[in-house]
C-alpha cells in the first residue's frame, strides 16, 4: 500500500499535467494558423516535427540515446506510435475543417475513452468499476456542455473524422500502456513525433508550409512543438504506466477545457452559464477518476 499510492499519485499528476499542456495547444495552434495562413495539414506536420526534433536533441544532449534498445518490439513500437500520430492528427485537423473546432474536439476527446471502454469490455468480459462508469458518464455530459452552441450545423463527414480521430488516439493508448523493455516515454515520444512529422511533411509541403520569419511567429512554432506536444505526450506516456487506460484517457478533457480558460484570459472570450456548468461537472468527474478508492 505505501508504494502503490505514491505511484498512483505521481501517474496521475503526470496525466494532469498532459492535459493541461495539450490545452494551451489548442490556443498556440490557433495563433500559428491565423498568424501564417498556414494549412491544417502545415500546423500538425510542425507541431510533430519541431516537437520531435527538440525531444531527440535533447535526449542526445543529455545521453539518453545510448541506451536505447534495438530491438525489432522497439522498432515496432515507434513505428506504430509515429503511424498512430500522423493517422489521429490529420484525421483531427480533416474533421475541424469540415464541421467545427467544437464539433471535432467534443466527438474525437469525448469518444476516445468510450472505445477505450469498449474494449477494456470486450477483452477482460466484465463492466468496467462503478467508479470508472460515473466518471466517464460525468466528463462526457461536462464535455458536451463546455462544448455546447445552439443551433451549430453537424458534418456526418466531419464526425467521421473525429471518430477516426478518436480510434487512433485511443490505439496509441492502448498500445503505450504496455512498456517496452528499456523504452521510456520521452524517447518513445521524440521517435514517434519524427516519424508521425516525416509521414505528414509531403502532404504538408504541398499545401505550404512557408512562415514568415517573425520573432513572434518562431516563438509560436517551438512553443507548439516543445510545449504542448513533446512535453505533453512525454508526461502522458509516464502517467500510463500506472493507470488504467480509460481513465488516462479521461485525461484528455482536460484540454477543451484548459483551451476555454486560456480563451477568456487571452483573448477575451466568454464562457455562458452551460459552459460554467460544464466545467464545473468535468472537474468534478475528473475528480472522482483520480481520487477514486483503489482497487
Amino acid at each position: 500500500m505505501s508504494v502503490a499510492v505514491p505511484t498512483r499519485a505521481r501517474s496521475s499528476a503526470a496525466l494532469v499535467l498532459a492535459g493541461v499542456l495539450w490545452g494551451t495547444g489548442g490556443l498556440a495552434g490557433s495563433l500559428l494558423a491565423s498568424r501564417t495562413g498556414l494549412h491544417p495539414m502545415g500546423v500538425a506536420a510542425y507541431r510533430l516535427l519541431i516537437g520531435g526534433v527538440i525531444a531527440t536533441g535533447y535526449l542526445w544532449l543529455t545521453g539518453g540515446l545510448r541506451g536505447l534498445p534495438r530491438t525489432r518490439e522497439a522498432r515496432r513500437r515507434l513505428l506504430t506510435v509515429g503511424g498512430l500520430f500522423a493517422l489521429f492528427q490529420t484525421s483531427y485537423f480533416v474533421a475541424v475543417s469540415l464541421s467545427s473546432v467544437s464539433v471535432a474536439t467534443m466527438t474525437t476527446i469525448g469518444s476516445a475513452p468510450v472505445l477505450l471502454a469498449i474494449v477494456t469490455v470486450v477483452k477482460s468480459r466484465r463492466l468496467p468499476a462503478t467508479w470508472t462508469l460515473v466518471s466517464l458518464a460525468g466528463s462526457l455530459t461536462g464535455l458536451a456542455l463546455l462544448q455546447w452552441t445552439p443551433g451549430e450545423k453537424v458534418d456526418v463527414a466531419g464526425v467521421l473524422f473525429a471518430l477516426l480521430a478518436a480510434a487512433g488516439f485511443a490505439a496509441l493508448t492502448l498500445v503505450t500502456a504496455t512498456r517496452v523493455e528499456g523504452l521510456d516515454p520521452l524517447p518513445t515520444t521524440a521517435f514517434g513525433c519524427l516519424i508521425g512529422g516525416a509521414v505528414l511533411a509531403p502532404a504538408a509541403v504541398w499545401f505550404g508550409m512557408a512562415v514568415p520569419p517573425h520573432a513572434d511567429v518562431l516563438a509560436l512554432v517551438l512553443y507548439f512543438g516543445v510545449v504542448p506536444t513533446a512535453l505533453a505526450y512525454a508526461a502522458y506516456f509516464r502517467g500510463l504506466e500506472g493507470a488504467h487506460p480509460v481513465l488516462a484517457a479521461l485525461s484528455a478533457l482536460l484540454e477543451p477545457l484548459t483551451a476555454a480558460l486560456l480563451s477568456m484570459a487571452v483573448l477575451g472570450e466568454r464562457l455562458g452559464v452551460v459552459g460554467w456548468c460544464g466545467a464545473v461537472v468535468l472537474i468534478a468527474a475528473l475528480g472522482v477518476a483520480y481520487l477514486r478508492p483503489a482497487s
